[in-house]
């Protein structure tokens, strides 16, 4: 958006101090210069920005909106601009905002609301990390009305988002790996979800459920060979789809997936662009979209009931626990133990900020413990091993220490 008023600053004739100057072209098209009379610049700010808002609104004073309103204006002049599900999220947050505090007028929003908002979506259950993601969009929302000249300031500038502990990173062994594969040839019927492959292809990729789901024969590139992750556009054979942080990447795929990716293409009829999606499931999502009764939404996860198979698989192969997702976490954790460096795991994930990379996928793995231990033990002090020698053995009685007297 063009800007209107522009701050400028006039220098005092002994050119030791200056003044801040306002530039802009009136409502009847004549050029202005207005002299500020201080040289403040956070109050020029103020005050540029109470200009712009003139100019553009018509009127001397900010429109007063309630918290709905906001919202509902935010969500119409970002839409196009952002993606769907990022408005979603924008619309559940403001909402528990203005259960908390109220659909107040947003001009008189403060940082004590933003902290009533945190301490009531926590009481409903929230955990530290959804919590932060709605902090997140509330903030959004109003830093996007600073910039569009509707306030000043953000009222929630300083709200500091919940701490969230670090979690232990759940990664499958290489024996819960053979018994989910052995459980998924069981489960794959024909012409249903290639669940062993599709396990296979994770484990090589650590690709996000929805973009292996979402994978395209055209994505695959035999001769690399490799898998390029990148969004699917909405044409006749495909529907719409966008990669999480946008991220396109290539990923190298090993001869022994490449053959089994090829036995499955030849095993498919001809006309059916995706990998993964049975042709059946596909021919019905493509009535669906002939319906319009088709979402993108929808789109991320193709598949029905995914989750609850997913979970008869983890039972049949005798796994108490785990997700989906835990493959993505396991490849990226081998990628680690084998030595790739810590950008190239990020680039091959996908991921936008590092801080991801380290946070979910840095997990501590037993061979670093059991070279710690050796270590440790080859740089011990020689006369270490005399106060060894001359410790008790473990058939002895050990000896109490006595309390201490007064």
């Amino acid at each position: 958006m063009k800007e209107l008023v522009r701050l400028r600053t006039r220098p005092s004739r002994d050119g030791r101090r200056f003044t801040y100057l306002l530039d802009y072209v009136d409502e009847n098209g004549k050029r202005r210069r207005t002299s500020l009379g201080h040289a403040d610049k956070r109050k020029a700010e103020r005050q540029r920005i109470q200009k712009e808002r003139e100019l553009r609104m018509g009127v001397v004073d900010p429109t007063s909106m309630c918290l709905s309103e906001l919202l509902q204006n935010n969500l119409d002049r970002s839409r196009g601009q952002v993606r769907r599900s990022t408005l979603r999220e924008r619309d559940t947050a403001m909402r528990h905002l203005i259960q908390a505090v109220g659909d107040i007028d947003f001009m008189n929003v403060t940082q004590m609301h933003g902290e009533r908002f945190i301490q009531s979506v926590l009481d409903i259950g929230n955990t530290p990390a959804t919590v932060n993601k709605k902090v997140a969009g509330v903030k959004r929302v109003f830093q996007l009305a600073v910039e569009r000249g509707q306030l000043e300031e953000n009222p929630f500038r300083y709200l500091r988002k919940v701490r969230v502990p670090h979690q232990k990173i759940r990664i499958y062994d290489e024996g819960e790996c053979n018994r989910l594969i052995r459980a998924a040839r069981q489960r794959t019927r024909a012409g249903g979800l290639d669940w062993e492959l599709l396990f296979i292809f994770a484990l090589c990729t650590g690709m996000r459920r929805g973009e292996i789901l979402n994978t395209t024969w055209k994505d695959i590139d035999f001769d690399a060979p490799a898998v390029h992750v990148s969004p699917t556009n909405d044409t006749a054979h495909t529907w719409i789809w966008n990669i999480k942080d946008a991220e396109r990447r290539r990923i190298p795929l090993i001869d022994q997936v490449v053959q089994l990716l090829v036995e499955h293409q030849v095993s498919q009829p001809s006309g059916y662009p995706y990998v993964f999606v049975p042709t059946g499931r596909y021919d019905r999502i493509q009535k669906a979209r002939g319906l319009g009764q088709w979402t993108e939404e929808q789109g991320k996860c193709p598949i029905n009931n995914f989750t609850r198979q997913f979970q008869v698989i983890l039972r049949q192969a005798a796994i108490e626990e785990g997700e989906f997702h835990d493959f993505r976490r396991t490849r990226l954790t081998w990628w680690f133990r084998e030595g790739l460096s810590e950008f190239d795991v990020m680039t091959l994930a996908g991921h936008s900020d590092f801080n991801t990379t380290r946070r979910f996928y840095l997990a501590v793995r037993e061979d670093l413990l059991e070279r710690t231990r050796r270590a440790t033990a080859s740089s011990m002090p020689l006369n270490f091993g005399a106060r060894l020698a001359r410790a008790p053995s473990k058939d002895a009685k050990v000896k109490k220490p006595s309390s201490l007297s007064a």
